[in-house]
Order: structure tokens, then C-alpha cells, then sequence
């Protein structure tokens, strides 16, 4: 091979890139260090682990009929969540969109509060809107459509913003209102990004909406966590078998609806 046809060779890196990559490294050990990963740990551990899959197998369906009613509520909740969250997001995404919004103080805003709403965990919510509103479903929609909002108001806007400027700049000419160019010349290029997005907040909030019933919002997790306190594990085993089956479902159709839309 001649000199000419050699591949690239990587840059020598800068001593400020150097010293960054060090500094990464040094980070990456000390982070298993200070968690305390360790392969003893881990070998010690596998007696105890084998001894829980023991108990858990087979799994017990003494109890199959309040848990498939609780695998129900789970995802009606994560339904109800979703769609409460996809309305809600169609208005904040415009106002977060600099091209649509009105005022760069008002997408500064939105952006703000829709990044808020996506730090939080959907679990605080949980807890948040337990407080609020008490134990049950109703505290799990509502915290499951904030961490839809969170997620989906941001990839809408971006979607927006994405699309051709072309047919905005010719019904603005005509004198189109601000409405109409948005529902007749953004939304409707923005769609198919929407619809992926809307069908992953779906799949995002089922897989939420099982850790929810852990503090008290409704769901299969309650079941879940007494069957673990009480040393259930036969029972816990099919609770987690329901719950697999459920999310496989639903991802399952999810790629089903954007194969047949997109």
C-alpha cells in the first residue's frame, strides 16, 4: 500500500484535550470506585440471587385475576396520562418555537418550564401529586401527563421548527393569520415527527407507570411491592411477567401503527 492511499491516522491531541481526557478517566474509575462495584460483590451476591429465582419460580397464579384488573388500571393510567400530556404539549410547543411564538421572553419561558417539567422524575410527580390530590390512579395520570409534557412539548417544537419556511412565507404574503399558517402549513409538515413522538411518550409512559404504584399512585406497583414485602416471590414473578407482556405489547404495536402511518 502506498503512502498516498493510508488511511488518516488520529490527530495528536491538543495538551488541553489530553488533560480533559485524563481528567474523564480519572472520573470514570473513581464513579466504580466511590459506588462500590466490585467483582467479589457481584460473586458473593450470586448464591443470594439464585436462591430468589428459586422462590420465584414457578410463579404463582393464585392471585392472576386482581392482577390482570391492576395491569388494566396501569395502563389506562399511562393512556389517559399520555393524551392529557400530548393536548397540553400542542400549545406550549408553539410558544417554544421562536419562529411561532410571539415573544423570545415567551419561548425563554416555555423552554424553562417544559425543561422543569423534564428533569423532574416522573416518581417525585408521583409523590407530588400523591400529596396533592391522595392516594390512586388520579395522582399517577396526572404525574405521568407532566413527564409527557416534559418529553414530548420539546420534540414537537423542534419538529416545528424543522419544517420548510416556504409555504409559512407564502400565506403570510396572502395574509394569513398567525393560527392559520400554524394549522395549515406547520403542523401539518410536522405530523409524521409528531405522530413517532407521541406513540414513544406512549411507550415511555407505560414503562413509568408501573414504578408509580410504588408510592401510592395506583397501578400494578402496588401489588408489585406488597408481594415483595411480604416475601411473595412466586407471586411477584407473575407480576413481573404481566408487566413484561404488557410492554412488549405495547411496543409491539406502537411499531406496528408507525410502520403502517409513517
Amino acid at each position: 500500500m502506498s503512502e498516498a492511499t493510508l488511511p488518516a491516522r488520529l490527530g495528536r491531541p491538543s495538551p488541553f484535550a489530553f488533560v480533559l481526557a485524563l481528567a474523564a478517566a480519572a472520573f470514570v474509575i473513581a464513579s466504580f470506585t466511590t459506588s462500590g462495584v466490585s467483582i467479589d460483590k457481584l460473586v458473593r451476591g450470586l448464591p443470594a440471587l439464585g436462591r430468589l429465582v428459586d422462590q420465584m419460580f414457578p410463579p404463582s397464579l393464585e392471585r392472576i385475576e386482581p392482577v390482570l384488573w391492576s395491569l388494566l388500571q396501569t395502563f389506562q393510567m399511562a393512556v389517559a396520562g399520555t393524551v392529557l400530556g400530548l393536548i397540553l404539549s400542542l400549545p406550549l410547543a408553539i410558544l417554544a418555537a421562536p419562529s411561532l411564538s410571539p415573544h423570545p421572553v415567551i419561548v425563554w419561558a416555555v423552554r424553562g418550564l417544559v425543561a422543569f417539567f423534564r428533569t423532574v422524575p416522573d416518581l417525585v410527580w408521583a409523590i407530588v401529586f400523591v400529596i396533592a390530590v391522595g392516594l390512586g390512579p388520579a395522582a399517577g395520570v396526572l404525574a405521568l401527563m407532566i413527564d409527557t409534557i416534559g418529553f414530548a412539548a420539546r420534540f414537537f417544537a423542534e419538529a416545528m421548527e424543522e419544517t420548510d419556511k416556504g409555504p409559512r412565507e407564502a400565506l403570510t404574503a396572502m395574509g394569513a393569520s398567525r393560527s392559520g399558517i400554524i394549522f395549515s402549513a406547520v403542523i401539518p409538515q410536522a405530523l409524521p415527527s409528531m405522530i413517532n413522538t407521541s406513540l414513544f411518550s406512549l411507550e415511555k409512559a407505560t414503562r413509568g407507570s408501573v414504578v408509580l404504584g410504588l408510592v401510592g399512585a395506583g397501578g400494578i406497583g402496588i401489588e408489585l411491592k406488597v408481594s415483595l414485602e411480604l416475601f411473595d416471590y412466586d407471586q411477584a414473578a407473575t407480576i413481573i411477567i404481566a408487566i413484561f407482556l404488557l410492554v412488549l405489547a405495547v411496543e409491539r404495536a406502537s411499531t406496528w401503527v408507525r410502520g403502517r402511518v409513517l
